[in-house]
C-alpha cells in the first residue's frame, strides 16, 4: 500500500510510504525540493545534519541535495556569457531556491512531482528561461528520481546537472567501495591516482573525481550495518565525486553530468536549443543482508 501525507514542520513536509515495504522518502518542495530522510525497513539512508537544516542561510548538509546548472564551482563564483560576467555559487541555485509540486501518485508507487521555473531573480545570475521537471518515485526498497530538463529562451542553454546525496555511515572503515573506475582526479591536487577500493579515512578530507567511468552502476557495501547500496545512473553522468570529511558519520557518492567549471571550459556540457529537453535518471537501490 502506498501513501502520501503532508507534515507541516519548519518546512511544508511530504511524506512517501510503501506500507507493505516497510520504506519512507520525505520530500521539502520549498528547502530546495529536497529528499531529506529516506527509511528502508525502519534504517535511515541518509545523513542529515538537522541544525543546518533549520537555517535558512545555510546550504543543507545531508539528504539529497540537487546540483543545477552547475555541478562545483567556478573560479572565482564567475562564468562569461556574451561578453557579460555573471556570478553564481558553488552548485547552483537550485537546492535554495522554492520548488512547486505539481502532481503525486499512489498507484503501483508513491511519486511526487515537483517543478522549478526560472525567474527574475534566476536570470540575474544565469540569463535564461528554463523549467526543471522532477519526480520521486518509492517502491520498495528503491528509490528513483526521473528528470527533464526544459529550454525555454530563444537562445542555446548550458547547464550541467547532478546529485549530491549523504549517505550514513558511523564506521567509515567498514566500508567496502565497487566504482567502476581504476583512477580518480584529487580535485586539490589535480593529481590522478589509482583507485584500488578503498580510501584513506585518516585524511581530514577527500574530495575526488572518477571520470573514466567502464559502466552507469556503483555499489557501497557497509558491513558494519549490513547495507548494500547501489547507485544506477544513465549516460548522462560520466562523472562520480567522492566526498567525506573526517569525523563525519557520512560520506557522498555523487552522479555529476559535467566536471567542475564546464560553463567555462565546455567539458561535458549540456547545451539544449530553443525549446529543446534533456531526460535523465538516478535510481538508488538498499538492500540489507
Amino acid at each position: 500500500m502506498f501513501t502520501i501525507a503532508i507534515q507541516q514542520q519548519q518546512y511544508k513536509t511530504y511524506i512517501l510510504s510503501d506500507e507493505t515495504a516497510g520504506s519512507q522518502l520525505e520530500v521539502v518542495p520549498e528547502r530546495g525540493g529536497i529528499i531529506t530522510r529516506w527509511r528502508v525497513q525502519g534504517q535511515e539512508i541518509f545523513y542529515l545534519d538537522t541544525e543546518r537544516f533549520t537555517n535558512p542561510n545555510l546550504s543543507v548538509r545531508g539528504g539529497n541535495p540537487i546540483l543545477f546548472p552547475i555541478c562545483g564551482n567556478l573560479p572565482d563564483n564567475s562564468y562569461i556569457h556574451n561578453g557579460k560576467q555573471y556570478n553564481l555559487k558553488q552548485h547552483g541555485f537550485a537546492r535554495d531556491l522554492s520548488w512547486e509540486v505539481t502532481d503525486q501518485a499512489t498507484q503501483n508507487q508513491a511519486s511526487l512531482t515537483v517543478v522549478l521555473n526560472s525567474t527574475e531573480q534566476t536570470k540575474a545570475v544565469y540569463p535564461f528561461d528554463f523549467q526543471v521537471v522532477f519526480t520521486y518515485k518509492l517502491q520498495g526498497n528503491t528509490l528513483e528520481i526521473q528528470q527533464e530538463y526544459k529550454n525555454l529562451s530563444s537562445i542555446q542553454l548550458p547547464f550541467s546537472t547532478g546529485f549530491h546525496p549523504y549517505f550514513l555511515a558511523k564506521d567509515k572503515t567498514q566500508l567496502k567501495f565497487e566504482i567502476p573506475s581504476h583512477e580518480y582526479q584529487d580535485q586539490r591536487s589535480k593529481e590522478i591516482h589509482r583507485f584500488n577500493g578503498n580510501f584513506d579515512f585518516n585524511l581530514d578530507e577527500i574530495d575526488v573525481a572518477f571520470k573514466e567511468l567502464t559502466s552507469q552502476s556503483a555499489t557501497v557495501i557497509d558491513n558494519s550495518r549490513k547495507l548494500e547500496l547501489t547507485l544506477d545512473y544513465g549516460k548522462e553522468y560520466p562523472i562520480l565525486v567522492f566526498w567525506t570529511l573526517k569525523g563525519k558519520d557520512f560520506y557522498c557518492l555523487e552522479p555529476w553530468t559535467a566536471p567542475r567549471n564546464s560553463l567555462n571550459t565546455g567539458e561535458h556540457l549540456t547545451v539544449l536549443k530553443p525549446g529543446a529537453s534533456y531526460n535523465a535518471c538516478v535510481r538508488l537501490t538498499a538492500n540489507f543482508f
